[in-house]
Order: structure tokens, then C-alpha cells, then sequence
């Protein structure tokens, strides 16, 4: 009856109470058309716009964001998101400005413009780490990690997640975004085939659930049952496969709270009975999930259940219903940017389609050398973001000093001018000296003062935050509470008096189910991690190299360095110089030859990439990026780096690093 009334007033757009929070909750009704939604939050704008510019005003701004965001009107979400952003940067309130970067990062990725997503998540970053907000610091990292791993940017995806969790074990609490790292630790493993790894960090996530604070509205227990079912189907056990795919299944409310789980988990499920050769209930999962998946414009997810349709007909020696659901699975996938959907669709032609094997299959060798070299090429557009914000960070805060500097210079220039000007005329007028001295120790006071007052006024409002933020806390459970007891007191009253009443009742409810429901917003955004072995990482950039480049590359690893022992951080960055040292080689050195050596000294680990190319000259006033990445990750290790090179004669680079053999360093290895 409540929503039948909601609808009835919707139709005439007039709600009963012009009031921002009616427009609020409007905005937010699910059962309301997407034109009658956007109209509400557009009359919640115009309302905010008109008051004052606060904290508070900031707040019901993110508000109208959220909504946008939840009907997928990215245009009016930007446009919001900027417009808080420039008023949080006007008013130099930092805590709203690392969200409203946040906010763009997640409207970027949207978009799939993981370039700008990853800038403002990194900006955001920044300014979390210095307002010591662990929380919200490790959440940002999250989303740039997710990002890293769409991109296929696994080894620092991995990095970053457990740089999230270092963060958020200073909490000293257990929230659903332990969930979401150990999650995507679990994903990444996956990826890279360290299964036993992957179901163990899998399971961690599924034991953070059992917090209670943790929502279940998002459904992260039948996520996670999903992903530990896929472990084990590349892991070709299909049958704990299956078993995992049906208890994900049988989670309560999945349809109606995640959809497109649900329709994964068909399929998932169909295609593990698929591989155990059990043919019930086939091809109709297939089916089912295809048509959710279409229904929703899951163009990835639509590839995939061809494709499984197409594997199913095959085997049933069905050739032309095999072909046409692969040809059509090529087809969608060729309107997607996930070139990945793609090559799963040519592998599967040139199965069924053997008369045409060999041109499928040329084409999957150039696509495949085209996502390699996107995803190589986005890492490195990773790094140069967040070594160009530092940069620009780094001559600001240069510009600033020398600002500061002339402003010193010209105050004290203009003081001395000043007092010689005021010692040369008192001389005859004592009198006007002394008034002038007495006004200058009022003009003091005055000033400290006004200081002082400021000072209050900034504590004042501090506090008033803190106030605000009890009252809501305090408001919702009161009101709860108030409705429990409302409601308690409905069995003693007749049926026709008590039916109206509980109405009310019911309304007000929707009405704090809509408030607890925007502090959950931002708690949603699934993600996922990678890799171990350091020398299995910098053999496979190793293999990579041998089969992209016609140089011959020689590799030489001392035996006596004890990997197990050098610091996390040192191995990160000698990865990165090596793949940089590379890059430089295939791009400018021209080179035949490529010695790439890792010596153990004293206390020291030796680097050293020598190539027979072309060479450069070293006194050249300007180095590129390339070699300015090198010099600066050698630095973090507190490390030199040392480049010999002439016209000609080829290059040798040596980097040499301070390391411990001594200390047992196991929790920091990778």
C-alpha cells in the first residue's frame, strides 16, 4: 500500500512535503521510473544550490552524486562530482576533496577510462595518507589495484593490495574491506595458476564474513563461493567446482540483490556439469544465464555463455549451432574493449570451424600481441602518473618556497625602508612618535585578537561537526526505536484504527532504510591480486623478451643471493629497472647482445645490464623518464646507479644496493 502511494504522488511530481529530504528519498526509489528519479534529485540540487556553502551543504551534494551514480547518469555525476571538488578546493577542505577524487576515479572507470581513473584515485591517495585516514586510504588503494589488475598490470595490482592491507591493519578492526584485498589476492592468484595460493587467501576472505558487520546486501559470500568454484575448474576438479557453483546458487536474495552473480553462477555451474559429461539441466543454464546477461548489456558475460553454448554443440556433434553461437560470440565481443573476449572466441572457431582454423588463428596471434602491448603500455602509464604528480608536487612546493622567499625579502626591505623613513621624521616630532608607537602596540593587540578569535571559531566548528555527526547516529536509532515501540503498542488497538498508523510507521522506516542505506554506499567495489616468486617474475619479463625481440639476452643469477632475505621493496624496484633497462635496449640500442647479471657482494647486491648497441652520450644535460625511473627506484633502495656509455660502444649499467644476508626478513618477501 505504501509503494502503491509513493507512485500515486511520483505520476503528479508533487510530493506531499517540499523538503530536500523528500526529494532525497525520491531520487532513490527503486520502483520509480528512471525520468521520475532523475527529475527528484534535479529538485534536490536546485535546492542545495540555493543554500549556504558548508560542510553540510558538501555533504547533501555527494548525496545528489550518489543518486546520478545509481541511475547511471554519468553526465549530471561528473558534473556534480566537479562542482563539490571546486568548492572543497576553494574552501581548502581536504576531506571532501580526496572524496570528490574518489568520486571522479570511480566515474573514469566507469567509463573505462582507466588512465584519468587511476590520476584521481592516486590525487585522492595522496591527500587520505596526509590526513592519516586509514580507512578511506586503504579503499583508494583497492580501487587503484582493481584497476591495475583490469589492465593486467598484475605485479603492482599485488603490490598495492598489500599496501591496503598494511594500511588497514593500523585499524585494528575487522571490515568488508579485508574482505575485498584478500578477495582480490585470491583473483590474482587465480590468474597466475598458484591455485593453492588462491584458495587460501579465498578462504581468509570468506572468514572475514563472519563479522556481522559486515553488509550482506551485496552478497560477497556467494562472490566468493563463485570464485573459489572457478579455482578449482581451471584446477580441472570440476566436481568441487560444481559443489562450490550451487551453494553460490542457493544464497538467500541473490537474484534480487546481484543479478549478474546470479547469472554467472549458472553458467559457471552449467559448464562444470558440462566437463563432468552430466548433461541435466544442459544446454538450459546456458540459456538462462545468456538471457540475463543480454538482458542486462553484459556484452563480456554474453561472449562467455556463447562460447560455452557453442563448446556444448560441438560435443554433441551439432557443428552448425557449434559454429553459429561461436561466430556469434566473435561478434559481440568485437564491440567490447576487452580484446581478451575476443581471443576466447577465435580459440573456439578455429576449434569447431577447422576449415578456417588457420585465418582465426592469425588473427588471435595479433591480437594477443596487441593486448600484451597495451596492457605493457598501460603499467608504464601507471608509473609516469604517479611519478609526473609527484613532479609537478615537487616544483609546487619549489615555487611555494621561493614565493615565500621573495615575500620575506620585500616585507623585510620594506620594514627597514619604513624605519629609516620613521627614524628621519620623529626626530622633530617626538610627540607624533609616541602616539604613533602606542598605536602601532594597540594595532598588536588587535591582531592577536582577531587570532585568537579564529582560533575559536575553527574549534567551534569542529565541534559543531562532531555534534552533527552524534545527532545523526543518535537520530537514527532513536528514531528506530520510537517506530519499535510505535509499532509494539499496534496489538492493542483495532484493526481499522491501527491499519493508517502503520502506514506511518512504515513510511518512516523506508525513510531511515534510505539514510542507512547512503552510509553504505561507498562500501561496494569488488576487486582482485597476484604473484609470488621473485625469479619466476623476473624469468618470465626474461621469456617475454626472448620471444618478442631478435637480440640474444643473457642471464646470469648469483647463487649466493639469498632472495628469501632481501627486502620486499628492494626486489620491486630492481624488477622495474630491469624491465626498464629493457625498454631502453629494444627502443634506442640497436644492440645483438644483452647481458643481464644479478652478483652478490659484501653487504651489497650488484645489478648490472651491459648491451653491444649503438650507445649514447652520458654528458647530455637532459636524461629521459626511462632513465630517470631508474635513478629514482635506485634511490628508494637507497642504492647508486652507475651508467658507462659512449657513441658506438654499447652501454653498461650498474646499480648497486645495500641489502642485509643477515637478518631473517620472511614477512616482507616476495
Amino acid at each position: 500500500m505504501a509503494c502503491t502511494k509513493k507512485t500515486e504522488f511520483a505520476k503528479n511530481e508533487i510530493p506531499p512535503v517540499d523538503s530536500l529530504s523528500t526529494y532525497l528519498s525520491l531520487a532513490n526509489e527503486d520502483k520509480l521510473p528512471f525520468n521520475i528519479k532523475k527529475g527528484y534529485n534535479e529538485k534536490a540540487l536546485n535546492v542545495i544550490l540555493n543554500q549556504k556553502d558548508d560542510s553540510l551543504n558538501k555533504v547533501n551534494l555527494f548525496k545528489v552524486a550518489n543518486r546520478y551514480y545509481n541511475i547511471s547518469d554519468w553526465k549530471s555525476y561528473l558534473q556534480v562530482t566537479k562542482l563539490i571538488l571546486e568548492r572543497a578546493t576553494n574552501s581548502s577542505d581536504s576531506v571532501h576533496m580526496a572524496k570528490a577524487y574518489s568520486y571522479l576515479g570511480d566515474y573514469y572507470a566507469s567509463q573505462s577510462i582507466s588512465d584519468s581513473a587511476f590520476m584521481h584515485y592516486y590525487k585522492a591517495e595522496k591527500i587520505y595518507l596526509k590526513l592519516n585516514d586509514n580507512f578511506n586510504l586503504s579503499k583508494t588503494i583497492l580501487n587503484k589495484a582493481g584497476l591495475q589488475y583490469n589492465e593486467g598490470d598484475f605485479f603492482e595490482s599485488e603490490i598495492a593490495v598489500f599496501k591496503a592491507l598494511s594500511s588497514l591493519k593500523k585499524q585494528q578492526k575487522v571490515n568488508e574491506l579485508y574482505y575485498e584485498s584478500y578477495n582480490l589476492l585470491g583473483v590474482l592468484y587465480n590468474e597466475r595458476g598458484e591455485y593453492t595460493k588462491a584458495l587460501e587467501f579465498q578462504n581468509k576472505a570468506l572468514k572475514t564474513l563472519e563479522d556481522k558487520s559486515i553488509p550482506t546486501l551485496f552478497q560477497y559470500k556467494a562472490a566468493s563461493l563463485n570464485n573459489i568454484g572457478f579455482i578449482y575448474l581451471n584446477w580441472n576438479n570440476y566436481k568441487e567446482a560444481k559443489g562450490f557453483f550451487e551453494k553460490g546458487l542457493n544464497q538467500e536474495n541473490l537474484f534480487k540483490d546481484r543479478v549478474s552473480l546470479y547469472a554467472i553462477l549458472l553458467d559457471n555451474l552449467g559448464y562444470s556439469k558440462f566437463k563432468l559429461k552430466e548433461f541435466d539441466n544442459l544446454p538450459d543454464l546456458f540459456y538462462k544465464s545468456l538471457k540475463i546477461r543480454d538482458s542486462l548489456g553484459l556484452t563480456s558475460g554474453v561472449v562467455s555463455s556463447k562460447i560455452h553454448l557453442s563448446e556444448y554443440f560441438a560435443l554433441k556433434k551439432d557443428t552448425l549451432r557449434a559454429v553459429q553461437f561461436a561466430k556469434q560470440a566473435l561478434n559481440s565481443s568485437r564491440g567490447t574493449t576487452k580484446l581478451i573476449s575476443t581471443l576466447d572466441a577465435l580459440k573456439q572457431l578455429a576449434v569447431v570451424d577447422p576449415a578456417r582454423a588457420s585465418v582465426y588463428s592469425k588473427e588471435y596471434i595479433r591480437l594477443n600481441d596487441k593486448m600484451l602491448k597495451a596492457e605493457r603500455k598501460m603499467g608504464e602509464k601507471f608509473s609516469r602518473i604517479e611519478y609526473e604528480t609527484n613532479e609537478i608536487k615537487d616544483q609546487n612546493s619549489n615555487l611555494q618556497e621561493k614565493n615565500k622567499t621573495l615575500v620575506y625579502v620585500f616585507s623585510i626591505c620594506t620594514l627597514l625602508g619604513l624605519f629609516f623613513y620613521v627614524y628621519k621624521t620623529q626626530q622633530a616630532r617626538n610627540r607624533e612618535l609616541l602616539f604613533k608607537q602606542q598605536q602601532q602596540i594597540a594595532n598588536e593587540d588587535i591582531y592577536n585578537l582577531m587570532i585568537s578569535q579564529q582560533n575559536e571559531i575553527e574549534a567551534t566548528r569542529i565541534r559543531e561537526k562532531k555534534n552533527v555527526a552524534q545527532e545523526l547516529h543518535d537520530g537514527v536509532l532513536g528514531r528506530m526505536f520510537g517506530i519499535r515501540i510505535s509499532l509494539d503498542s499496534l496489538d492493542k488497538v483495532d484493526e481499522s484504527l491501527a491499519a493508517p498508523k502503520r502506514k506511518k510507521y512504515l513510511a518512516e522506516l523506508k525513510s531511515i532504510e534510505e539514510d542507512i542505506r547512503e552510509i553504505s554506499h561507498d562500501l561496494n567495489r569488488e576487486k582482485s591480486e597476484l604473484v609470488n616468486n621473485f625469479v619466476l617474475i623476473l624469468n618470465k619479463l626474461i621469456e617475454n623478451q626472448r620471444n618478442t625481440y631478435d637480440s640474444r639476452l643473457i642471464t646470469f643469477f648469483d647463487s649466493q643471493i639469498k632472495w628469501e632475505l632481501v627486502n620486499n621493496t628492494v626486489k620491486i624496484n630492481l624488477y622495474r629497472i630491469v624491465q626498464e633497462a629493457l625498454q631502453n635496449c629494444n627502443k634506442y640500442a640497436d644492440a645483438e647482445t644483452i647481458k643481464v647479471e644479478f652478483k652478490s657482494e659484501i653487504d651489497y647486491l650488484i645489478l648490472s645490464i651491459m648491451d653491444d648497441g649503438v650507445g649514447f652520450n652520458t654528458k647530455r644535460k637532459k636524461k629521459g623518464i626511462g632513465l630517470h625511473n631508474i635513478e629514482y627506484r635506485a634511490a628508494e633502495c637507497k642504492g647508486t646507479v652507475a651508467i658507462k656509455s659512449a657513441k658506438g660502444e654499447g652501454t653498461l649499467l650498474v646499480v648497486k644496493v645495500p641489502i642485509d644476508q643477515k637478518i631473517n626478513l620472511h614477512k616482507n618477501d616476495i
